[in-house]
């Protein structure tokens, strides 16, 4: 490996693990929340809690607690932050080490006919970003969850994702 491609993984190692380690100490948030009412009004919030029959919200526009019982509810819609910027960055690494990984193959194996060896990771790296910023934007696609017309089981299903995306998962 040369002495380029080791600078590069370092200096992206580093990038990494400060860019990435926000997470560690963010206080953790509900997911966002629009609800479609049956009566066609429109509540967003962040979720607080779920409950046997309702939601507890945080509205957006007013700061104020909202309930909403899960028999006037027709449509939720999970809003999913996009992870375009991770898939971004685990793709930059995963192509850069990949490509410095055939780099340090080819140089160890002397291949004299192995066009720009000493740049394969040049291209890993892009190719790489590409790739996460794609599987990012896939995975920040927002969820649309229809309770009008769902069986009393259905929804307490549906419930249960929810919980695990509310700011308290453990309100029973």
């Amino acid at each position: 490996m040369n002495p380029t491609s080791k600078k590069f993984i370092t200096l992206f190692l580093i990038f990494s693990l400060v860019a990435l380690s926000g997470n560690l100490y963010a206080k953790k948030r509900g997911t966002e929340l629009i609800i479609q009412k049956r009566d066609g009004q429109q509540i967003r919030g962040e979720l607080i809690v779920v409950k046997k029959n309702s939601l507890l919200l945080l509205e957006s526009e007013s700061s104020a607690d909202v309930s909403v019982n899960i028999n006037e509810i027709k449509v939720i819609k999970v809003m999913k932050k996009s992870k375009w910027l991770l898939g971004a960055g685990l793709g930059l690494l995963i192509g850069a080490l990949g490509g410095a990984l055939i780099d340090s193959k080819q140089n160890a194996s002397d291949c004299t006919e192995c066009p720009g060896d000493e740049h394969v990771f040049l291209i890993g790296a892009p190719l790489g970003t590409l790739t996460g910023v794609i599987v990012g934007n896939a995975l920040g696609t927002d969820k649309t969850i229809q309770i009008e017309g769902m069986s009393d089981l259905e929804i307490r299903d549906a419930l249960d994702k929810l919980r695990k995306k509310a700011r308290i998962r453990d309100y029973k």
